[in-house]
């Protein structure tokens, strides 16, 4: 799947007041109506085991200029990955500064998909905010180019 580019969010939730959040590039829109996300969490995941007990969770789709970030949360362990990163609590969730959209959902509902597990989220609240969003695609990271289309 490294030759498919994906976009690059942090999947966000609370454990006693704290942020805490995971990397990911394997989230999607669902549905419309009513308006739903999918994000697949790795089974070991500690992000995934406080999505699950606190049944919310935000995700930011992380901007261009955001490289750093992305690599700061995919690391293993949750402990002090939002040490130097500006948020707040919006909608119980932690919301990153500076993202391209953020996206703030209640668990509907969690099946097991493989080694991970897919978390079905029903939206509250969403906002583009700002900038062009950071892609991941043959293991680089990088940005969305328009290309001119020919008629």
């Amino acid at each position: 799947m490294a030759h498919v580019a994906t976009p690059v969010a942090i999947v966000s939730s609370v454990d006693g007041g704290l942020p805490v959040g995971t990397t990911v590039s394997a989230f999607t829109s669902l549905s419309m109506t009513p308006p739903m996300v999918l994000v697949s969490l790795d089974k070991g995941s500690e992000t995934l085991e406080l999505v699950a007990a606190s049944g919310r969770f935000g995700l930011n789709i992380l901007a261009s200029d955001q490289t750093s970030t992305a690599l700061k949360f995919a690391k293993k362990g949750g402990v002090g990955k939002f040490n130097g990163v500006r948020w707040d609590l919006d909608h119980e969730v932690p919301r990153i500064t500076g993202v391209a959209g953020w996206v703030a959902c209640t668990v509907e509902q969690i099946v097991e998909g493989g080694d991970h597990m897919i978390v079905l989220g029903n939206i509250v609240a969403a906002e583009h905010v700002h900038g062009e969003p950071l892609t991941y695609h043959g293991r680089v990271f990088g940005t969305h180019s328009a290309i001119e289309v020919l008629q």
